[in-house]
């Protein structure tokens, strides 16, 4: 498929509002993604929230070129291209979608007999049912070894240290270091640098592992005198510990010191996967994963469900096309939940006009 980065397919709702939807999903990666598709067939409305800034989970944050070989119908298929397909199927059903945002707590409104999720950027979603889908657990930042960092991380929009780019509105204006050699930090170099004041890409080596157009886009942008490119390794910070940053110092190959300005710094340094504060939700765990029942995919606790990496049931293998079917059984039990004073009729998308219209087919 043409284009590179499913973000560019997604459009993410503004952080810190409050609302109601039918089903919340905890994670956009395949599995997640394709929930949509079994709840949308029985008229679910879903808001999917993820802690990566596009969906797709690790097949678009780690091995996006990586060849899939057991995706049914697929004899091979990148996890770039599986995701891609997938927001295509599940388009006629108009998933909400929150990322760049970690789910960090779950309380149940007894009065209102709905759920409330809340994330740590104050979005809060109100559903009737949750899907936990987020494979192995939240993706967290490898944080570079700087001393006195965590003093520094996200004193305020567009400010201090930051490890994802949530609002790139917030750092219009400002004088950006970004740290790394990957994708993540030429992409956010290349999509900051129209509208940040400065922005410095710095990197222990002149070699990078991005995509080569990225780097070959960089290197004009430096040629040109339009951004910086540092040989050099970040050592320190300085500024208002929680206040202000005002410089990062740096280090090159030959130990020679000096300082960037810098209203913000950027380090992408890669991720790392923790199950996170789904481990604080109540749930019953099993080696840090959700033990299930293989009827529903129910998790201990009613109205909770766990498909993908994420559960434990008696023989389960952690394959997509797995999560695929935990989905669809969820699905059936989440239409009670939703839908209480509805019968549930079983219909193939084959035969059912009724689900091809969903679907858009004429």
């Amino acid at each position: 498929m043409s284009d590179a980065n499913p973000l560019h397919h997604v459009e993410a709702l503004e952080a810190g509002q409050t609302w109601t939807t039918d089903v919340v999903v905890i994670g956009a990666g395949p599995v997640g993604l394709f929930s949509v598709f079994e709840l949308g067939l029985l008229d679910i409305k879903c808001h999917l929230v993820d802690i990566l800034d596009k969906v797709g989970g690790q097949c678009a944050e780690l091995y996006p070129e990586k060849p899939i070989y057991d995706i049914p119908a697929w004899p091979i298929i990148s996890g770039q291209d599986l995701t891609h397909r997938l927001l295509e199927q599940i388009a006629p059903f108009g998933a909400k979608y929150h990322l760049g945002e970690m789910a960090v707590g779950i309380r149940k409104l007894e009065d209102e007999g709905l759920w409330e999720l809340t994330t740590d950027q104050k979005t809060v979603i109100r559903a009737k049912t949750i899907v936990i889908a987020a494979g192995g657990g939240s993706f967290q930042p490898k944080k570079p070894p700087i001393p006195g960092i965590e003093g520094f991380e996200n004193i305020a929009p567009g400010k201090g240290v930051h490890y994802a780019v949530r609002q790139m509105k917030a750092f219009e204006g400002k004088t950006v270091v970004i740290s790394g050699g990957g994708d993540s930090a030429l992409d956010w170099t290349l999509n900051l640098q129209p509208i940040a004041k400065r922005v410095t890409l710095i990197h222990r080596r002149d070699d990078f592992r991005a995509a080569p157009h990225s780097v070959a886009k960089m290197r004009e942008l430096v040629a040109a005198g339009e951004m910086d490119l540092v040989i050099a390794q970040a050592t320190a910070l300085k500024g208002e510990t929680g206040h202000a940053l005002e410089s990062v110092l740096i280090e090159d190959a030959d130990g020679k010191e000096s300082h960037l300005e810098a209203d913000a710094f950027l380090p992408f340094f890669g991720l790392t996967m923790k199950l996170g504060p789904v481990a604080e939700f109540g749930l019953n765990l099993h080696e840090n994963l959700i033990p299930v029942d293989t009827e529903k995919f129910e998790t201990s606790t009613p109205g909770i469900f766990a498909i993908g990496d994420i559960n434990y049931y008696p023989g389960k293998l952690k394959l997509i096309l797995s999560g695929f079917h935990e989905a669809a059984l969820m699905a059936q039990q989440a239409f009670r939940y939703v839908h209480p004073d509805r019968k549930l009729r079983f219909q193939y998308t084959t035969s059912s006009s009724d689900l091809q219209k969903k679907l858009g087919v004429k």
